[in-house]
């Protein structure tokens, strides 16, 4: 009985170990959980809706991916849900915002939801910063100015890894330039892309497949 007991130990003590490894830490899923539903009708400023957050979070973990870029924070809402994920692959969440206040809102959120340790906030034109990054990246979320999403695509395609996958909102709502997007990196033989619909806008999901 005594080493059977032993036995169960360990594998609890196992299972443990592989959680922290993971990230998955239970009091940081509960604060996250906790402040996304609390504020799940509040978000203003263009951010995700709360089923499109959930579906970049999804992505990320049955990707493992750990080198996150984001263009376009706003005040926060979507760099939750991928540092959230993050925080359970072992990653970090680089985010571009150009707008002072909602950069400064988006600050506050990160602390507010207990992720701030999984991002790397910065202010800025990502008409410039985008271009100077250095890579790779193996997951990036694109929610800024939708005429430039092509330009964002060309700037980031050969910083993108294999298997890799760059996402972009609203390529089924009100922008025709999302739409246009699709159009244009479904012709990249390089990447296959489909579609997430979630809240209705719309997730385009185009993933490397070669080099």
């Amino acid at each position: 009985m005594g080493q059977k007991i032993i036995g169960v130990v360990a594998v609890i003590i196992g299972i443990m170990a592989m959680s922290v490894a993971h990230g998955q830490q239970p009091d940081l899923d509960a604060q996250v959980s906790r402040f996304l539903n609390n504020a799940r009708v509040s978000w203003n400023y263009l951010n995700v809706p709360y089923e499109d957050g959930k579906i970049l979070h999804d992505l990320v973990l049955k990707g493992n991916f750990k080198h996150i870029l984001e263009v376009g924070t706003s005040t926060g809402h979507s760099t939750i849900w991928l540092a959230w994920a993050a925080a359970k692959t072992g990653g970090r969440v680089t985010t571009i915002e150009i707008d002072k206040d909602r950069y400064e809102a988006a600050l506050d959120n990160f602390k507010k939801a207990g992720v701030v340790q999984y991002i790397d906030a910065r202010l800025g034109d990502a008409h410039d910063l985008v271009p100077a990054l250095k890579g790779p990246f193996d997951f990036i979320f694109c929610d800024a100015d939708k005429d430039w999403y092509i330009q964002y695509f060309r700037d980031l395609e050969g910083k993108i890894s294999l298997n890799g996958c760059f996402t972009a909102h609203n390529v089924l709502g009100w922008s025709s330039d999302g739409k246009k997007f699709v159009e244009y990196v479904k012709r990249d033989s390089k990447f296959r892309t489909y579609i997430e619909r979630g809240s209705g806008e719309g997730i385009s999901v185009s993933c490397r497949i070669t080099k």
